[in-house]
């Protein structure tokens, strides 16, 4: 199964970009914080995280603010000429325990 489930803040997001097939493309940069256990001990986490969303949902993503936290769902994938891992944005949640840096 390859499922992500992230509460982050949109970091950075590029202008709304169409696809050869004309479909709306929206990359953007997500950042997240908390704090996890990790062999019984409380740990800081932090991770920034390049994602990509198509059709109505980069149009949706396109009018939020950077900043704006939300809980992202969909799915990894490595793009073609790429090394790391793209979160795929297939739903979005307001998350309004997000917090910045």
């Amino acid at each position: 199964m390859n499922q992500l489930a992230l509460s982050a803040r949109i970091a950075e997001a590029s202008s709304l970009r169409f696809t050869p097939a004309g479909l709306p493309a929206l990359d953007l940069r997500l950042e997240h914080e908390s704090e996890c256990e990790e062999a019984g001990q409380a740990r800081q986490v932090r991770v920034e995280l390049k994602a990509v969303a198509f059709g109505t949902m980069a149009e949706t993503l396109a009018k939020q603010a950077v900043g704006s936290g939300f809980r992202f769902t969909g799915f990894l994938a490595t793009p073609r000429n790429g090394k790391h891992p793209v979160l795929h944005i297939q739903t979005i949640q307001q998350d309004t325990f997000s917090k910045g840096p």
